[in-house]
């Protein structure tokens, strides 16, 4: 064999060595990156919901849940676990929170943070737009905060949700409230609802409505109102 025809094998694999190289670094240049850019979002929820303390008045929105040890609560429309992290301590490491929500990048930074910040009794649940798939007659209490507006199928969520509820498990629902009360379709648009609005389906699904605070927050940092509804399955 010719001197030649020996370098070409040698030529190659030098090539596919250098290839495999670089593709390599290129994935770990990535990974890094991406890991960078998570850590750095998630320093910065811990900033934003900090400043949400200070108007959300989260103490009171979890203490009419009426939470106890070992309850299991769920966080319906949970985004990236303000109330969800919040929830765990209530229930103790008995109890369980449900993180649902239908966007996996949201469950997924809600999964690291409360890995990070040692929240072993939070679970997250992918959930559909008509139904966030829970047990029947598994849950003690259910916290859907600025998300009803978002809903597509609101009858069909409370229908499950009523069902995925104890007799007498508690639905804890905040929003905010449209600006121009005349305007209801306008204030769905705008990520508004009126407490009227949620009260009223609330009523068709045959939920008890306990109490109904329509200035529960006065002004938010888009001087905007927040009502809550206070109710149970019977």
């Amino acid at each position: 064999m010719s001197s030649t025809q020996e370098k070409v094998p040698f030529r190659l694999k030098s090539w596919v060595r250098l290839a495999l190289f670089l593709a390599c670094a290129l994935a770990v240049l990535i990974g890094v990156n991406v890991g960078y850019q998570a850590f750095i979002t998630l320093k910065q929820l811990d900033v934003i919901e900090a400043q949400r303390d200070q108007w959300q008045r989260p103490s009171e929105v979890i203490q009419v849940l009426n939470l106890k040890d070992g309850d299991s609560v769920v966080d319906l429309g949970c985004g990236s676990g303000y109330f969800t992290l919040k929830l765990s301590d209530p229930i103790g490491r008995n109890g369980k929170v449900i993180a649902e929500d239908v966007r996996r990048l949201s469950l997924t930074f809600l999964w690291m943070r409360a890995f990070r910040k040692g929240k072993h009794n939070v679970s997250v649940h992918l959930g559909d737009l008509d139904d966030p798939r829970l047990r029947p007659d598994s849950i003690n209490a259910v916290l859907i905060s600025n998300t009803y507006h978002e809903f597509t199928a609101a009858r069909s969520i409370l229908d499950h949700v009523r069902q995925a509820l104890i007799p007498g498990g508690r639905l804890v629902i905040v929003d905010r409230s449209p600006r121009d009360l005349q305007d209801q379709a306008g204030a769905q648009q705008e990520h508004e609802i009126s407490s009227g609005q949620v009260a009223t389906d609330l009523r068709q699904a045959n939920f008890v409505i306990d109490s109904r605070t329509d200035h529960f927050i006065e002004s938010d940092p888009q001087n905007e109102t927040w009502w809550m509804i206070v109710a149970h399955r019977q």
